[in-house]
Protein backbone atom coordinates (compact mmCIF):
# COMPACT_ATOMS: atom_id res chain seq x y z
CA UNK A 1 0.00 0.00 0.00
CA UNK A 2 1.23 3.50 -0.87
CA UNK A 3 2.56 5.75 1.93
CA UNK A 4 0.06 8.50 1.10
CA UNK A 5 -2.83 6.05 0.93
CA UNK A 6 -1.92 4.76 4.40
CA UNK A 7 -2.08 8.34 5.70
CA UNK A 8 -5.47 8.74 4.06
CA UNK A 9 -6.84 5.59 5.70
CA UNK A 10 -5.55 6.69 9.14
CA UNK A 11 -7.01 10.17 8.69
CA UNK A 12 -10.40 8.85 7.60
CA UNK A 13 -10.52 6.53 10.61
CA UNK A 14 -9.49 9.34 12.96
CA UNK A 15 -12.09 11.70 11.49
CA UNK A 16 -14.91 9.29 12.39
CA UNK A 17 -13.77 9.24 16.02
CA UNK A 18 -13.20 12.99 16.09
CA UNK A 19 -16.72 13.75 14.86
CA UNK A 20 -18.10 12.21 18.07
CA UNK A 21 -15.48 13.63 20.43
CA UNK A 22 -17.41 16.59 21.88
CA UNK A 23 -15.53 18.43 24.64
CA UNK A 24 -12.38 16.35 24.08
CA UNK A 25 -11.53 18.67 21.19
CA UNK A 26 -11.19 21.73 23.42
CA UNK A 27 -9.16 19.79 25.96
CA UNK A 28 -6.84 18.67 23.16
CA UNK A 29 -6.44 22.22 21.83
CA UNK A 30 -5.57 23.61 25.26
CA UNK A 31 -3.15 20.75 25.81
CA UNK A 32 -1.59 21.39 22.38
CA UNK A 33 -1.13 25.08 23.19
CA UNK A 34 0.69 24.16 26.41
CA UNK A 35 2.79 21.53 24.63
CA UNK A 36 3.87 23.95 21.89
CA UNK A 37 4.99 26.50 24.48
CA UNK A 38 6.75 23.77 26.45
CA UNK A 39 8.51 22.65 23.24
CA UNK A 40 9.48 26.19 22.20
CA UNK A 41 13.24 25.63 22.53
CA UNK A 42 13.11 22.55 20.32
CA UNK A 43 10.86 24.26 17.77
CA UNK A 44 13.16 27.30 17.62
CA UNK A 45 16.20 25.04 17.17
CA UNK A 46 14.45 23.26 14.30
CA UNK A 47 13.49 26.60 12.77
CA UNK A 48 17.09 27.77 12.99
CA UNK A 49 18.03 24.81 10.81
CA UNK A 50 15.33 25.72 8.30
CA UNK A 51 16.48 29.34 8.23
CA UNK A 52 20.09 28.33 7.58
CA UNK A 53 18.98 26.04 4.74
CA UNK A 54 16.77 28.75 3.23
CA UNK A 55 19.49 31.40 3.36
CA UNK A 56 21.95 29.10 1.62
CA UNK A 57 19.30 28.46 -1.03
CA UNK A 58 19.02 32.24 -1.63
CA UNK A 59 15.52 32.80 -0.29
CA UNK A 60 14.47 36.47 -0.38
CA UNK A 61 14.40 38.41 2.88
CA UNK A 62 10.65 38.99 2.64
CA UNK A 63 10.07 35.23 2.39
CA UNK A 64 12.55 34.50 5.16
CA UNK A 65 10.28 36.60 7.36
CA UNK A 66 7.42 34.17 6.67
CA UNK A 67 9.63 31.22 7.53
CA UNK A 68 11.14 32.57 10.72
CA UNK A 69 9.75 31.67 14.14
CA UNK A 70 10.46 33.62 17.30
CA UNK A 71 9.46 33.16 20.90
CA UNK A 72 6.65 35.67 20.46
CA UNK A 73 5.39 33.99 17.29
CA UNK A 74 5.28 30.63 19.04
CA UNK A 75 3.41 32.21 21.97
CA UNK A 76 1.04 33.82 19.48
CA UNK A 77 0.35 30.44 17.86
CA UNK A 78 -0.38 28.92 21.28
CA UNK A 79 -2.68 31.81 22.20
CA UNK A 80 -4.45 31.35 18.86
CA UNK A 81 -5.17 27.72 19.78
CA UNK A 82 -6.62 28.79 23.10
CA UNK A 83 -8.87 31.30 21.34
CA UNK A 84 -10.05 28.60 18.93
CA UNK A 85 -10.78 26.32 21.90
CA UNK A 86 -12.86 29.10 23.48
CA UNK A 87 -15.10 29.43 20.41
CA UNK A 88 -18.49 27.77 20.27
CA UNK A 89 -18.46 24.29 18.80
CA UNK A 90 -19.94 24.62 15.30
CA UNK A 91 -20.77 20.92 14.93
CA UNK A 92 -24.45 20.16 15.36
CA UNK A 93 -25.55 23.79 15.42
CA UNK A 94 -28.74 24.50 13.51
CA UNK A 95 -28.18 26.76 10.49
CA UNK A 96 -31.85 26.96 9.54
CA UNK A 97 -35.06 25.01 9.89
CA UNK A 98 -38.79 24.98 10.27
CA UNK A 99 -41.99 22.99 10.11
CA UNK A 100 -43.49 22.00 6.75
CA UNK A 101 -47.27 22.05 6.13
CA UNK A 102 -47.27 18.23 6.20
CA UNK A 103 -45.84 18.22 9.74
CA UNK A 104 -42.25 17.35 8.84
CA UNK A 105 -39.67 19.19 10.93
CA UNK A 106 -36.65 19.99 8.77
CA UNK A 107 -33.38 21.29 10.20
CA UNK A 108 -30.11 22.07 8.45
CA UNK A 109 -27.15 21.49 10.78
CA UNK A 110 -23.37 21.89 10.60
CA UNK A 111 -21.26 18.74 10.18
CA UNK A 112 -17.51 18.20 9.64
CA UNK A 113 -16.01 18.14 6.16
CA UNK A 114 -14.18 14.96 7.19
CA UNK A 115 -10.52 14.95 6.17
CA UNK A 116 -8.89 18.21 5.10
CA UNK A 117 -5.62 18.21 3.17
CA UNK A 118 -3.46 21.33 3.17
CA UNK A 119 -0.53 21.93 0.82
CA UNK A 120 1.47 25.00 1.78
CA UNK A 121 4.85 26.64 1.40
CA UNK A 122 7.37 28.07 3.89
CA UNK A 123 4.90 29.10 6.62
CA UNK A 124 5.39 26.96 9.75
CA UNK A 125 2.68 28.94 11.58
CA UNK A 126 0.20 27.34 9.17
CA UNK A 127 0.97 23.96 10.75
CA UNK A 128 -0.35 25.07 14.12
CA UNK A 129 -3.19 27.31 12.88
CA UNK A 130 -4.57 24.84 10.35
CA UNK A 131 -4.42 21.87 12.70
CA UNK A 132 -6.21 23.82 15.45
CA UNK A 133 -9.03 24.99 13.19
CA UNK A 134 -9.53 21.57 11.64
CA UNK A 135 -9.70 19.94 15.07
CA UNK A 136 -12.26 22.48 16.30
CA UNK A 137 -14.44 21.69 13.30
CA UNK A 138 -14.01 17.93 13.97
CA UNK A 139 -11.92 17.37 10.85
CA UNK A 140 -8.79 15.25 10.62
CA UNK A 141 -6.01 17.01 8.70
CA UNK A 142 -3.10 15.94 6.52
CA UNK A 143 -0.47 18.67 6.30
CA UNK A 144 2.08 18.90 3.52
CA UNK A 145 4.46 21.86 3.93
CA UNK A 146 7.44 22.89 1.82
CA UNK A 147 10.96 21.55 2.15
CA UNK A 148 12.16 24.92 3.52
CA UNK A 149 10.12 24.45 6.70
CA UNK A 150 10.25 20.68 7.19
CA UNK A 151 12.22 20.80 10.44
CA UNK A 152 9.90 23.41 11.99
CA UNK A 153 6.76 21.66 10.77
CA UNK A 154 7.95 18.31 12.14
CA UNK A 155 8.66 19.81 15.57
CA UNK A 156 5.27 21.56 15.76
CA UNK A 157 3.36 18.52 14.50
CA UNK A 158 5.17 16.26 17.00
CA UNK A 159 4.07 18.52 19.87
CA UNK A 160 0.48 18.49 18.65
CA UNK A 161 0.34 14.72 18.25
CA UNK A 162 1.72 14.29 21.76
CA UNK A 163 -1.05 16.55 23.07
CA UNK A 164 -3.73 14.65 21.15
CA UNK A 165 -2.62 11.34 22.63
CA UNK A 166 -2.55 12.78 26.14
CA UNK A 167 -6.07 14.18 25.63
CA UNK A 168 -7.59 10.91 24.52
CA UNK A 169 -7.90 11.65 20.81
CA UNK A 170 -6.19 9.70 18.00
CA UNK A 171 -2.76 11.08 17.07
CA UNK A 172 -3.72 10.61 13.43
CA UNK A 173 -6.19 13.50 13.67
CA UNK A 174 -3.09 15.51 12.69
CA UNK A 175 -0.56 14.04 10.25
CA UNK A 176 2.41 15.61 8.48
CA UNK A 177 3.72 14.47 5.10
CA UNK A 178 7.47 14.30 5.66
CA UNK A 179 8.24 13.63 2.00
CA UNK A 180 8.45 17.14 0.50
CA UNK A 181 9.03 16.02 -3.09
CA UNK A 182 6.68 17.03 -5.90
CA UNK A 183 5.65 13.39 -6.12
CA UNK A 184 4.14 13.48 -2.63
CA UNK A 185 2.09 16.56 -3.47
CA UNK A 186 0.92 14.88 -6.67
CA UNK A 187 -0.14 11.76 -4.79
CA UNK A 188 -1.97 13.85 -2.22
CA UNK A 189 -3.99 15.48 -4.99
CA UNK A 190 -5.14 12.01 -6.08
CA UNK A 191 -6.41 10.85 -2.66
CA UNK A 192 -10.07 11.09 -3.66
CA UNK A 193 -12.10 9.00 -1.25
CA UNK A 194 -9.71 9.71 1.62
CA UNK A 195 -9.31 13.51 1.55
CA UNK A 196 -12.62 15.37 1.31
CA UNK A 197 -11.22 18.81 0.45
CA UNK A 198 -7.77 20.14 -0.44
CA UNK A 199 -6.65 23.66 0.46
CA UNK A 200 -3.47 25.09 -1.12
CA UNK A 201 -1.80 28.00 0.69
CA UNK A 202 1.00 29.80 -1.06
CA UNK A 203 1.90 31.61 -4.26
CA UNK A 204 -0.06 31.73 -7.47
CA UNK A 205 1.98 28.90 -9.02
CA UNK A 206 1.20 26.47 -6.20
CA UNK A 207 -2.49 27.32 -6.16
CA UNK A 208 -2.77 26.94 -9.95
CA UNK A 209 -0.95 23.60 -9.90
CA UNK A 210 -3.27 22.19 -7.23
CA UNK A 211 -6.44 23.55 -8.85
CA UNK A 212 -5.50 22.14 -12.26
CA UNK A 213 -4.25 18.73 -11.15
CA UNK A 214 -6.25 17.70 -8.09
CA UNK A 215 -8.90 14.99 -8.22
CA UNK A 216 -9.99 16.16 -4.75
CA UNK A 217 -12.28 19.23 -4.49
CA UNK A 218 -10.14 22.37 -3.98
CA UNK A 219 -10.70 25.62 -2.08
CA UNK A 220 -8.32 28.18 -3.57
CA UNK A 221 -6.67 30.56 -1.12
CA UNK A 222 -3.88 33.04 -0.84
CA UNK A 223 -2.82 34.70 -4.08
CA UNK A 224 -3.17 38.42 -3.43
CA UNK A 225 -2.69 41.00 -6.15
CA UNK A 226 -4.35 43.64 -3.95
CA UNK A 227 -5.01 47.28 -4.93
CA UNK A 228 -5.53 50.70 -3.38
CA UNK A 229 -7.32 53.31 -5.48
CA UNK A 230 -6.80 56.97 -4.46
CA UNK A 231 -9.92 58.86 -5.57
CA UNK A 232 -9.88 62.54 -6.60
CA UNK A 233 -11.51 63.50 -3.27
CA UNK A 234 -9.10 61.50 -1.09
CA UNK A 235 -7.40 62.84 2.03
CA UNK A 236 -3.77 62.72 0.88
CA UNK A 237 -2.27 62.09 4.32
CA UNK A 238 -4.73 59.27 4.90
CA UNK A 239 -3.91 57.78 1.51
CA UNK A 240 -0.16 57.91 2.17
CA UNK A 241 -0.54 56.32 5.61
CA UNK A 242 -2.81 53.53 4.39
CA UNK A 243 -0.59 52.74 1.40
CA UNK A 244 2.51 52.73 3.61
CA UNK A 245 0.86 50.28 6.02
CA UNK A 246 -0.66 48.08 3.32
CA UNK A 247 2.66 47.72 1.47
CA UNK A 248 5.36 47.79 4.13
CA UNK A 249 4.01 46.44 7.44
CA UNK A 250 4.59 42.91 6.13
CA UNK A 251 5.10 42.79 2.35
CA UNK A 252 5.39 39.00 2.16
CA UNK A 253 1.75 38.29 3.07
CA UNK A 254 -1.21 37.91 0.74
CA UNK A 255 -3.14 40.94 2.07
CA UNK A 256 -0.29 43.36 1.29
CA UNK A 257 -0.97 45.62 -1.69
CA UNK A 258 0.89 45.28 -4.98
CA UNK A 259 -0.65 48.11 -7.04
CA UNK A 260 -1.75 51.69 -6.34
CA UNK A 261 -4.04 53.56 -8.74
CA UNK A 262 -4.27 57.36 -8.41
CA UNK A 263 -6.86 59.67 -9.98
CA UNK A 264 -5.23 62.16 -12.37
CA UNK A 265 -6.80 65.18 -10.63
CA UNK A 266 -5.01 64.44 -7.35
CA UNK A 267 -1.90 62.71 -8.68
CA UNK A 268 0.46 65.73 -8.52
CA UNK A 269 -0.38 66.25 -4.85
CA UNK A 270 -0.77 62.62 -3.76
CA UNK A 271 2.09 60.85 -5.51
CA UNK A 272 4.96 62.81 -3.89
CA UNK A 273 3.37 62.34 -0.45
CA UNK A 274 2.94 58.60 -1.06
CA UNK A 275 6.51 58.24 -2.34
CA UNK A 276 7.91 60.10 0.67
CA UNK A 277 6.35 57.53 3.00
CA UNK A 278 7.42 54.57 0.85
CA UNK A 279 10.98 55.90 0.73
CA UNK A 280 11.19 55.26 4.47
CA UNK A 281 11.26 51.54 3.64
CA UNK A 282 13.12 51.91 0.32
CA UNK A 283 10.16 50.63 -1.69
CA UNK A 284 10.87 50.35 -5.40
CA UNK A 285 8.13 52.02 -7.45
CA UNK A 286 7.32 50.73 -10.93
CA UNK A 287 5.18 53.37 -12.56
CA UNK A 288 3.32 54.28 -15.71
CA UNK A 289 4.55 57.18 -17.86
CA UNK A 290 2.42 59.76 -16.00
CA UNK A 291 3.69 58.50 -12.64
CA UNK A 292 7.26 58.89 -13.87
CA UNK A 293 6.56 62.42 -15.14
CA UNK A 294 5.46 63.44 -11.65
CA UNK A 295 7.98 61.48 -9.55
CA UNK A 296 11.02 61.56 -11.80
CA UNK A 297 13.70 59.13 -12.90
CA UNK A 298 13.91 57.10 -9.70
CA UNK A 299 10.70 55.35 -10.77
CA UNK A 300 11.22 52.16 -12.79
CA UNK A 301 9.10 52.00 -15.98
CA UNK A 302 6.21 49.60 -15.42
CA UNK A 303 5.63 46.75 -17.86
CA UNK A 304 2.39 44.92 -18.60
CA UNK A 305 3.54 42.10 -16.31
CA UNK A 306 3.83 44.49 -13.34
CA UNK A 307 0.06 45.01 -13.18
CA UNK A 308 -0.55 41.30 -12.50
CA UNK A 309 2.53 40.59 -10.36
CA UNK A 310 2.30 39.47 -6.73
CA UNK A 311 5.69 40.81 -5.62
CA UNK A 312 5.58 39.81 -1.93
CA UNK A 313 8.43 42.30 -1.56
CA UNK A 314 9.21 46.01 -1.21
CA UNK A 315 8.06 46.70 -4.78
CA UNK A 316 4.90 48.56 -5.78
CA UNK A 317 3.28 49.18 -9.16
CA UNK A 318 1.70 52.64 -9.54
CA UNK A 319 -0.61 53.95 -12.27
CA UNK A 320 -2.39 57.27 -12.82
CA UNK A 321 -5.95 56.77 -14.06
CA UNK A 322 -8.46 59.18 -15.59
CA UNK A 323 -11.49 58.10 -13.53
CA UNK A 324 -12.88 55.75 -10.94
CA UNK A 325 -14.33 53.74 -13.82
CA UNK A 326 -10.84 53.20 -15.25
CA UNK A 327 -9.60 52.16 -11.80
CA UNK A 328 -12.43 49.64 -11.45
CA UNK A 329 -11.76 48.32 -14.95
CA UNK A 330 -8.05 47.90 -14.15
CA UNK A 331 -8.76 46.07 -10.88
CA UNK A 332 -11.34 43.83 -12.57
CA UNK A 333 -8.75 42.83 -15.17
CA UNK A 334 -5.74 42.20 -12.95
CA UNK A 335 -7.01 41.45 -9.44
CA UNK A 336 -6.87 37.96 -7.92
CA UNK A 337 -10.11 38.68 -6.08
CA UNK A 338 -8.51 39.05 -2.65
CA UNK A 339 -8.68 42.60 -1.19
CA UNK A 340 -9.08 46.08 -2.66
CA UNK A 341 -9.44 49.53 -1.06
CA UNK A 342 -10.64 52.97 -2.09
CA UNK A 343 -9.49 56.17 -0.37
CA UNK A 344 -12.19 58.78 -0.82
CA UNK A 345 -14.38 61.43 0.82
CA UNK A 346 -17.16 60.79 -1.69
CA UNK A 347 -20.05 58.59 -0.60
CA UNK A 348 -20.97 58.06 -4.25
CA UNK A 349 -17.47 56.89 -5.17
CA UNK A 350 -17.39 54.56 -2.18
CA UNK A 351 -20.74 53.04 -3.14
CA UNK A 352 -19.70 52.59 -6.77
CA UNK A 353 -16.40 50.96 -5.77
CA UNK A 354 -17.87 48.55 -3.22
CA UNK A 355 -20.74 47.51 -5.50
CA UNK A 356 -18.67 46.96 -8.65
CA UNK A 357 -15.45 45.47 -7.27
CA UNK A 358 -15.83 41.69 -7.12
CA UNK A 359 -13.26 40.69 -4.49
CA UNK A 360 -13.54 38.81 -1.21
CA UNK A 361 -12.87 41.97 0.86
CA UNK A 362 -13.53 45.52 -0.32
CA UNK A 363 -12.46 48.45 1.89
CA UNK A 364 -13.30 52.12 2.14
CA UNK A 365 -10.59 54.29 3.77
CA UNK A 366 -8.77 51.38 5.43
CA UNK A 367 -5.76 49.15 4.84
CA UNK A 368 -6.12 45.78 3.11
CA UNK A 369 -3.92 44.33 5.87
CA UNK A 370 -7.09 43.80 7.93
CA UNK A 371 -8.15 40.85 5.74
CA UNK A 372 -7.46 38.29 8.41
CA UNK A 373 -9.55 35.89 10.46
CA UNK A 374 -8.44 37.38 13.76
CA UNK A 375 -9.09 40.96 12.65
CA UNK A 376 -12.54 39.98 11.38
CA UNK A 377 -13.43 38.41 14.73
CA UNK A 378 -13.31 34.84 13.40
CA UNK A 379 -10.37 33.75 15.54
CA UNK A 380 -7.60 32.08 13.58
CA UNK A 381 -8.06 31.36 9.89
CA UNK A 382 -7.01 28.60 7.56
CA UNK A 383 -6.56 31.01 4.66
CA UNK A 384 -8.29 33.66 2.58
CA UNK A 385 -10.51 32.05 -0.03
CA UNK A 386 -10.42 33.95 -3.32
CA UNK A 387 -13.10 31.85 -4.98
CA UNK A 388 -16.86 31.81 -4.48
CA UNK A 389 -17.42 28.15 -3.56
CA UNK A 390 -17.39 26.72 -0.89
CA UNK A 391 -16.25 29.75 1.12
CA UNK A 392 -15.05 33.29 0.42
CA UNK A 393 -12.72 35.56 2.39
CA UNK A 394 -11.11 34.59 5.72
CA UNK A 395 -11.92 30.95 6.49
CA UNK A 396 -12.57 30.36 10.16
CA UNK A 397 -14.05 27.35 11.93
CA UNK A 398 -17.52 27.63 10.35
CA UNK A 399 -16.01 27.60 6.86
CA UNK A 400 -14.43 24.21 7.64
CA UNK A 401 -17.84 22.58 8.00
CA UNK A 402 -20.47 21.28 5.64
CA UNK A 403 -24.14 20.70 6.36
CA UNK A 404 -26.78 18.05 6.35
CA UNK A 405 -30.55 17.98 6.77
CA UNK A 406 -32.28 16.29 9.71
CA UNK A 407 -35.95 15.49 8.98
CA UNK A 408 -38.25 14.39 11.79
CA UNK A 409 -41.75 13.11 11.11
CA UNK A 410 -44.55 11.10 12.71
CA UNK A 411 -45.40 8.65 9.97
CA UNK A 412 -45.58 10.88 6.89
CA UNK A 413 -45.37 9.23 3.46
CA UNK A 414 -45.27 10.83 0.03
Amino acid sequence: MDYMEEMGIKAKRASKLLAASGSLKDRALLCAADEIEKSADGILAANKGDMEFAKKAGMKDSLLDRLQLTGSRISSAADGMRKVAAQSDPIGTVISGGMRPNGLKIEKIRVPLGVVGIIYEARPNVTADAAALCLKASNAVILRGGKEAIRSNTAICSAMRKALKRSGLPEDCVQLVTDTSRESAGKMMKLRGYIDVLIPRGGRGLIRAVAENSLVPVIETGAGNCHVYVDDTADVDMAANIIFNAKTSRPSVCNAIETVLVHKDIAKEALPAIKARLDEKHVEIRGCSRTREILGGSVVPATEEDWSEEYLDYILAVKVVDSIDEAIEHISKYSTGHSESIITKSYGSARKFTSRIDSAAVYVNASTRFTDGGEFGLGAEIGISTQKLHARGPMGVNELTSSKFIITGNGQVR
